[in-house]
Order: structure tokens, then sequence, then C-alpha cells
């Protein structure tokens, strides 16, 4: 584990509760992204990160130390993401992940070569995508988050989701499968 992390966590638990404060500074931004792909949406997000560092605070006595921090607050962010996403009706959005700012994740294209038909034909590309992603079951969401867009190996899924590296490959396969065929789906459907 991190030295700064094993530190803060070692005051914390002494009774310094404000070095609580490094580990959520150091750690709030990269979970909110990754958090972000899975609940679709920038306030439950947010509302899913702060009860995360809630319950990783509460809980902190109860860290092992035999994992980074993070996997574990990762852990416990994702499985409050995908319970958050059962409890509620699908919601289905068509608008790209959106930054700070408000503005569209999507970077601009400098090249001479764009043509403004490539650039529709990509967004719409971009849009199917996004749409079958928010129709996949939670399970399958979250582990495709994780590989292709988090780019975490099995292992490390395995550790954050807790759940065995087998389910982890088998729940892979089966996203990509149905990511393909709502994918296919909703090209039939131009």
């Amino acid at each position: 584990m991190n030295a700064d992390d094993r530190r803060c966590i070692s005051e914390v638990l002494n009774g310094r509760t404000e070095a609580f404060g490094f580990l959520v500074k150091k750690y709030q931004d990269r979970l909110y992204n990754a958090i972000l792909r899975v609940v679709d949406n920038r306030e439950d997000a947010l509302d899913v990160v702060q009860e995360s560092f809630i319950h990783a605070y509460q809980s902190l006595n109860s860290f092992k130390g035999d994992a980074e921090f993070f996997t574990w607050l990762y852990r416990i962010a994702f499985n409050a993401a995908i319970s958050q996403k059962r409890k509620r009706k699908v919601q289905l959005s068509l608008d790209l992940p959106a930054n700070e700012n408000g503005r569209s994740q999507e970077p601009e294209d400098q090249s001479t070569l764009n043509q403004p038909s490539d650039r529709i034909e990509q967004e719409e590309s971009d849009q199917r995508i996004h749409l079958a992603l928010s129709r996949l079951a939670p399970e399958h969401r979250a582990v495709l988050i994780l590989k292709d867009l988090e780019g975490h190996r099995y292992e490390e899924i395995a550790e954050i989701l807790d759940i065995p590296i087998g389910t982890v490959r088998s729940r892979i396969h089966r996203a990509r499968v149905e990511l393909r065929e709502i994918i296919e789906a909703l090209e039939n459907k131009q």
C-alpha cells in the first residue's frame, strides 16, 4: 500500500480525523470519473462518491491494508453505484458525459482531412455505443468500464468488485456479446 495512504489511515484511526481529507482530495476526481461512467448522471455520480467516502471513513478500521486504499474505495463505490442503478428505473440518455465545465468530453478534431460527414457519422456511432452501454445490466456495464475504459487487469477487477476472476471473465464475455447485439439492433432500426 502507498506510504502516504498508510500514514493518513493510521492518523485517522489514531483520532486525527482531518487526515482523511488528504485521501478525499487525492482520490475524489479519479473516483468521480469512474463512477460517472457507471451511473451516467453527474448528480448521481456525486452522490455515490460522497456516500462512498462516508462509508469508507466509517469502515476504515476494517480496512486490512492488504490491497491499495483506492482499490478498496473503488469497490465500495462500484457496489454503491450498481445498487443505485438497480433501484432506479432505466433512463435512456443520448447526451455524452460532460466534464466539470458542463461541456462534452469529446475533443475537437483538428485534422484537415476531417469532413463534416465524418464527424456526424462518428457522433452517431458514439451515441449508439453510449446508448447501448446504458442498456447493459449494471454488472456487465461495470466490468466493461473497468476493463475497456479504465484499463484494469482481470485480477484488479475481481478485487474491486469482490467476485472470482472466472466471474469477471464470463461477465466481460457476456457483456461484449450483449453490447454487440444492442448496437446491431440500434443500427438495424435506422
